[in-house]
């Protein structure tokens, strides 16, 4: 294998910090602008503004700007709006730039370990593309590349991130975000390691490599890097293609999806934080989910888990003790009555389906973008008075994936029994059991010595 000279080169930082920079000046400004004239609609203008200042960059910062847009209770529901317009699929690289990045990976002679190889991408996103591929035992693959340049590329942003934050402080002071940067730079960080996504996708396949129903792909070492990775190709239909089919086809998808997330965090304490349907196909005659995408995975400390479930059964009882409890495990603070009945008016909302032992939808009437928006407006208007609260950081992805797990299963229409599934995935939890499984699991894959 040959190594890219490729580094963190100050020259690269230099240049994305002055780009990012240049355009949150300007969005900083509009803000000064519309805060000094005012009007009805000051919020929106500066939701635009700092759109416009994100909106060509391909990257770190537009992915964490998409993160913001998920977590309903940080923004106003004008930038959450403006940000859930990014683009997540950005244009492929051309067959030039793959020869290039494809031989600074493995080699000139990268292309005679194929027996083919598509030049076009099979799909595009913010740090690289995919292309599809026949390995020399005529395996079918799915190489993911990623683009140059992408360590000084987020290096760069995450020093930008704080002036981001910094401009919704002062659009909105009662919410704290500062452990939410510290957060989102730290997977930012992992999403570029292709080698930890290998062993990610390896604990994720181990977890369900006794069900027939949830597949995940195989990493081919030989032909992987650091940002590189080579896997087997899960040939299957995007879930949105399913919109349409019979409601029995659409529960089926929708249990293995909540299977496919709730089953290994209170088993493991892992979670695939960004579950939108891009991630994941499925395949009809087998009737498989297949996962596709591990770049984005949390490992949660096993309290961090305990307190989910803690708060979930005290929901159930209306334990208050427990709910105090629950929150403080997850790095809340300053936990007063009033502060506990606002994280309350979220909590009932997230986990409303699990507390609620019927046959039904994840939120009847709502529509998958709006999902948590009417919820997050009142906990703002709330906080304004009980405030500010800071957000722990262990909370950032576990509140983004239970949004998108929502709203995919709003996509599809289905209507289960969401108590039943989530009281079967805690059959026998026990925290130090967890502890156990976690620690056990995780040296199976190399994630941890």
């Amino acid at each position: 294998m040959v190594q890219d000279p490729e580094r963190d080169r100050l020259s690269g930082r230099l240049g994305r910090f002055a780009k990012v920079g240049v355009g949150l000046s300007g969005a900083a400004a509009t803000y000064g602008v519309n805060s000094l004239f005012g009007g009805g609609d000051a919020d929106l203008r500066n939701a635009k503004a700092l759109r416009a200042a994100l909106g060509n960059l391909k990257g770190p910062l537009m992915k964490a700007a998409q993160m913001f847009a998920t977590v309903p209770d940080l923004l106003p529901p004008e930038f959450a709006a403006e940000l859930a317009e990014l683009q997540t699929n950005a244009p492929a690289m051309g067959w030039p730039f793959v020869r290039r990045r494809m031989a600074a990976e493995l080699g000139p002679d990268w292309a005679s370990r194929f027996s083919q190889f598509e030049p076009q991408a099979a799909a595009a996103a913010s740090f690289g593309q995919v292309h599809r591929a026949v390995g020399l035992d005529g395996r079918h693959l799915a190489v993911k590349l990623q683009y140059p340049d992408m360590l000084s590329a987020v290096e760069s942003d995450l020093g930008q991130l704080r002036t981001l934050f910094g401009l919704f402080r002062r659009i909105e002071s009662s919410i704290d975000p500062s452990q939410m940067a510290d957060e989102i730079a730290d997977r930012l960080r992992e999403e570029l390691d292709y080698g930890r996504e290998a062993k990610q996708m390896a604990l994720y396949g181990t977890f369900f490599a006794d069900r027939s129903d949830i597949a995940a792909p195989q990493a081919v070492p030989d032909l992987s890097t650091g940002r590189l990775l080579t896997m087997g190709w899960l040939e299957g239909q995007g879930l949105l293609s399913f919109k349409t089919a019979p409601l029995e086809t659409r529960n089926r998808i929708a249990k293995q999806l909540f299977e496919a997330w709730w089953s290994p965090m209170t088993t493991l304490g892992v979670i695939h934080g960004d579950p939108h349907l891009g991630n994941y196909s499925f395949t009809p005659d087998a009737g498989c989910l297949n996962l596709l995408d591990f770049g984005c995975v949390r490992i949660f400390p096993p309290r961090f888990v305990a307190g989910v479930v803690l708060l979930y059964r005290s929901l159930l009882t209306n334990d208050r003790a427990g709910q105090a409890q629950a929150y403080h495990s997850w790095g809340f603070t300053r936990l007063s009555d009033d502060l506990i009945d606002v994280l309350n008016v979220w909590a009932r909302f997230i986990y409303g389906p699990l507390l609620d032992d019927r046959v039904r939808s994840v939120a009847d009437g709502v529509a998958p973008g709006d999902y948590g928006r009417a919820e997050a407006m009142a906990v703002r208007q709330a906080l304004k008075d009980k405030g500010p609260v800071t957000i722990p950081r262990e909370f950032v992805f576990m509140d983004r994936a239970a949004i998108g797990l929502g709203a995919a299963f709003l996509h599809l229409g289905a209507e289960l029994n969401w108590r039943a599934l989530f009281e079967a995935s805690l059959a026998n939890f026990d925290e130090t059991v967890l502890a156990q499984r976690q620690a056990a699991a995780l040296e199976a894959v190399g994630l941890i010595a």
